[in-house]
């Protein structure tokens, strides 16, 4: 689309996260009049640490913002796969990283400032929740109509849903399947440095796994701490269910010593409970004038460490496409065309993550749903 054609083009955006926030800055910069609407009162994530592949920091380079993400992050050069015990499994580099350089490793919080904060002052807008999506009447009939709970009412050239795994605009136009339980928690905290009983060695991704437990420990060197996470098979499938001390503690029995002391002395009050949920792959992703963008397109589990590099290259890939394209139509069908078919990979590989025998042992007789397919876990990248 050419310059006067982005200038007119009025993009409302759903949700403030990593995929709203980073589309939000990606078509900021064609020239469009972009708005983001988030239904919290205040932008925060909570969690754990992140990977941001090289493909992900090129981009932010592109977009002239690569700094402020490189100063609350920590560069990483590989990553291993080590036994419960400590063996090593495998150890390879991040795909990508002699063109673009390092992962850099991040806190899910510092990442949500950091893209908000190279936003323009006043294109987010808090307290926001989406009640309705409509195609507006008459002659506008390309447009569409957005109703919010706060009874604001918005007329867009451009939707983007970046409105997460609940999607209010993938499940009124798209699909109206619910997320789907994986077979897992995940429990999740933040850690000092100092109390990870020597495992901090360097700044590099590590994960051990076994007896149906993995655990991720993931230096944020320029936080001094690390993101510790247990993500274990468990039948229940509460969104926030009830954990114990002791119920960590059984899930890493038979582990390297020094992961036992740390689950040991974590607070459970600052440890991060839930079970693990994705979504089926969503057939269509766009209308004419609406388009579906991160985990409201291809919620995926975390096993690839795929989720928020998926988000940024959608951001990235989505404002490609209407600077190329004639029309927003056929922007929207291009970037389909080009993301749909890696994340469609990405989910199926992300919901092979255990084996056939450790699935059996927690689900006698009848699979989580999202482990119901078998292929081998390759890595995919995004």
């Amino acid at each position: 689309m050419n310059s006067s054609m982005l200038k007119n083009l009025n993009i409302a955006i759903i949700g403030a996260g990593y995929a709203g926030a980073a589309s939000a800055k990606a078509l900021s910069l064609l020239g469009a009049n972009v708005t983001v609407y988030e239904q919290a009162g205040q932008t925060r994530e909570v969690g754990a640490g992140i990977g941001l592949r090289p493909n992900s920091m090129e981009r932010f380079r592109e977009w002239g913002i690569r700094d402020a993400i490189a100063a609350v992050s920590s560069p990483s050069d590989y990553f291993e796969i080590l036994t419960a015990t400590g063996e090593p499994i495998m150890k390879d580099s991040w795909p990508e990283i002699e063109k673009y350089g390092p992962t850099h490793l991040i806190h899910r919080g510092d990442f949500i400032e950091a893209l908000i904060g190279v936003l323009p002052e006043g294109m987010v807008k808090l307290g926001h929740k989406l009640e309705k999506i409509e195609a507006a009447e008459g002659n506008d009939r390309d447009k569409s109509v957005l109703t919010f709970t706060n009874g604001a009412v918005v007329e867009a050239d451009l939707v983007v849903g970046a409105d997460g795994i609940k999607s209010v605009v993938r499940e009124q136009l798209f699909s109206d399947k619910g997320p789907v339980f994986s077979g897992e928690h995940a429990y999740r905290a933040v850690i000092d440095s100092d109390a990870t009983h020597g495992l901090t060695i360097d700044d590099n991704l590590r994960m051990y796994i076994g007896h149906g437990t993995k655990v991720y420990f993931l230096p944020l060197r320029h936080r001094n701490q690390v993101s510790f996470d247990i993500t274990v098979l468990n039948p229940e499938s509460t969104w926030a269910p009830s954990i114990t001390k002791e119920d960590l503690l059984k899930t890493v029995e038979g582990f390297d010593q020094r992961i036992v002391d740390i689950t040991r002395e974590l607070d459970m009050d600052t440890v991060n409970v839930r079970a693990v949920y994705d979504i089926d792959p969503v057939d269509v992703w766009h209308s004419d004038s609406v388009v579906l963008v991160g985990d409201a397109a291809h919620s995926m589990l975390h096993h690839q460490g795929q989720g928020a590099n998926s988000a940024i290259l959608d951001a990235g890939a989505l404002a490609d496409a209407l600077a190329e394209a004639d029309t927003v139509k056929e922007a929207l069908a291009q970037y389909q065309a080009t993301r749909k078919p890696v994340t469609d990979e990405l989910q199926r590989i992300s919901r092979q993550g255990w084996s056939e025998d450790e699935v059996n042992s927690v689900f006698p007789g009848q699979k989580p749903e999202s482990q119901q397919q078998s292929a081998p876990a390759e890595t995919v990248e995004a």
